[in-house]
C-alpha cells in the first residue's frame, strides 16, 4: 500500500523530458542577448512605463540554498543545481498518479549483487533540504528536473525553502503548534495520500512556487496574474490601491484574496481569507510533506527582480493557530525566455486515486 502511494506521488511530481519541445520556441526580441545570441541573465531589470520593475515572464524554480555535504557525490543523480527544466517538456507533463517513464530522470534499478544505496549521512546519500536531490528519505531516487546553475547563497537572507519541506533549512524546523504538528503527523502517516497536487486540486503557494512545472507572470497597471502550469492554477493579485479585506469578509478560497503594493522596487503582496486545513484533508498544504496552515493564515510575499534573469520571493506566514510565531522563507526563480506554458489538464487520465484504491 505504501509503495503504491509513493509511486503515485512520484508520478504526480515528475514530468517527462524529451529531445523535441512540444511548443516551438518563438524568440522574444525584448530579451537581452550578447553577440552570440546568448541570454544575458545579469542584464538590468526591465521596467514598466511608470518605472516599476516588470515581473512579467516565464519563470522556473531555481536553487540558492546553502551548500550541503554530499552534494558533489550526487551530481550524477540530483545534480548540483536547482532551477528550471533544461528542455521545456517534450511531452505533456505527467498526469497525476502516472509512473514516470524511464529516461525522465529516474536512475535504472540496481542489478544483481549491486551494493545498497548509501545510508543517511554517507557520501552520495540524499540530503534533506536539497531541493534538486532525488526524492529524499527513500522516495525512489527520482530526479525532479535537470540541474542548472545555482544562484549565489545569501547567508544574510531568510532560510531557503525546499521543495518537500518548507522549514528544512530553518534551525529547529517550522515552529508548529500542537494542532499543526498533529496534522502534519497524520499527513505523513498517509504517505501524502491527500496531497492536493496528487488529487488535481489547488496547491499552497510554496508548492506552486517550487513546482518543476513553470509559471507565467502577467503584469498590468492594476492587476498581476500568475498562471501556474501545475494543476492549471490561476492567481489574481490586485494592485489598484484596494485594501486587504478583513479576515472572514470574502468567502474563503484556495488562493485567498491578494492585494499588492510597491515599496520601492519590491512588490509586497498580502493574502488572507484562504481555505485552511480545517476545511478538508487536501486544504491548507504548505509543502509536499503536508505542513499545514489554517483559515487564520495571512501570507506576505515580497517579490524582487534584482536582474533580468532572477526573481526572488520572500514569504512570511502569520498563523497563530498553526505556528507559535511568524516565520519567513525564501524562494528563487529563473527566467525561461522564448518559452510558453503547456496546457495541463490534471484530471485527464488521473490515476492516483485508482492506484491507492480510493476509487
Amino acid at each position: 500500500m505504501k509503495k503504491a502511494v509513493a509511486a503515485a506521488i512520484g508520478g504526480a511530481l515528475v514530468w517527462s523530458v524529451t529531445v523535441t519541445a512540444q511548443w516551438p520556441k518563438y524568440p522574444d526580441l525584448k530579451v537581452p542577448r550578447d553577440a552570440q545570441g546568448k541570454v544575458q541573465m545579469d542584464a538590468p531589470t526591465p521596467r514598466t512605463a511608470d518605472g516599476k520593475p516588470d515581473l512579467s515572464g516565464m519563470w522556473g524554480r531555481a536553487e540558492s540554498g546553502p551548500p550541503r555535504e554530499g552534494r558533489a557525490g550526487r551530481a550524477g543523480a540530483g545534480g548540483p543545481g536547482g532551477g528550471a527544466p533544461a528542455a521545456r517538456a517534450g511531452a505533456p507533463p505527467q498526469q497525476a498518479g502516472t509512473p514516470p517513464p524511464r529516461g525522465a530522470g529516474a536512475p535504472p534499478p540496481p542489478g544483481p549483487g549491486a551494493p545498497p544505496p548509501p545510508a543517511a549521512g554517507q557520501a552520495g546519500a540524499p540530503t534533506p533540504g536539497n531541493i534538486n536531490a532525488p526524492f529524499a528519505g527513500g522516495r525512489g531516487g527520482i530526479q525532479l528536473e535537470p540541474p542548472t546553475d545555482r544562484f549565489p547563497f545569501d547567508p544574510g537572507g531568510p532560510p531557503v525553502a525546499t521543495f518537500f519541506e518548507a522549514g528544512a533549512n530553518m534551525p529547529g524546523g517550522l515552529p508548529y503548534t500542537p494542532w499543526a504538528a498533529d496534522i502534519k503527523k497524520q499527513r505523513l502517516a498517509l504517505i501524502n495520500k491527500d496531497n492536493p497536487d496528487a488529487n488535481c486540486l489547488p496547491m499552497g503557494f510554496l508548492q506552486f512556487h517550487q513546482q518543476p512545472q513553470p509559471r507565467k507572470i502577467i503584469q498590468t497597471p492594476g492587476l498581476i496574474l500568475i498562471e501556474y502550469e501545475a494543476n492549471y492554477g490561476l492567481r489574481h493579485i490586485y494592485t489598484d490601491g484596494r485594501a486587504l479585506p478583513p479576515q472572514g469578509d470574502p468567502q474563503p478560497w484556495w488562493y485567498g484574496y491578494s492585494v499588492g503594493r510597491w515599496e520601492g522596487d519590491t512588490l509586497v503582496v498580502e493574502t488572507n481569507n484562504l481555505r485552511g486545513a480545517e476545511d478538508g484533508p487536501s486544504d491548507g498544504w504548505l509543502d509536499v510533506n503536508g505542513s499545514p496552515y489554517s483559515e487564520q493564515a495571512k501570507f506576505t510575499e515580497r517579490f524582487r527582480r534584482p536582474t533580468y534573469g532572477h526573481l526572488q520571493i520572500d514569504m512570511t506566514l502569520e498563523d497563530p493557530k498553526a505556528y507559535t510565531k511568524p516565520w519567513t522563507v525564501r524562494v528563487d526563480q529563473r527566467i525561461l525566455p522564448d518559452q510558453e506554458l503547456i496546457e495541463f489538464i490534471c484530471n485527464e487520465n488521473q490515476q492516483f486515486r485508482k492506484r491507492i484504491k480510493i476509487d
